[in-house]
């Protein structure tokens, strides 16, 4: 490798740590049920860090209705952060696909 790609590659990973870190912060929100009963925070990496649920759904006699709202908002909130952080890592590598990246 010539000196001109290794600095290429220096480059786009210092470029590629940046962005996973603006990633990091990010805070991308969805909600399921009726008011947005079940509400879930993911961050761009797609981590889960919060899920606030609205005292009226905690029935239990029916906590299958509960999992399939929170399962409805992590999924929706996941689908979000995925996109974002697609078009964000598209962007860096001009559309090219990396093994590994999202």
């Amino acid at each position: 490798m010539s000196l001109g790609n290794l600095k290429q590659a220096q480059e786009l990973k210092a470029r590629l740590d940046k962005v996973q870190k603006e990633l990091a912060s990010l805070n991308i929100e969805a909600s399921a049920g009726k008011g947005g009963a079940v509400k879930v925070t993911v961050d761009g990496q797609q981590r889960l860090k919060a899920i606030e649920i609205s005292p009226e759904v905690m029935n239990p006699e029916k906590p299958q209705l509960l999992a399939e709202l929170i399962m409805k908002a992590v999924n929706e909130a996941t689908a979000k952060s995925q996109k974002v952080a697609a078009k964000q890592l598209k962007e860096l590598t001009g559309g090219l696909k990396i093994p590994g990246l999202f």
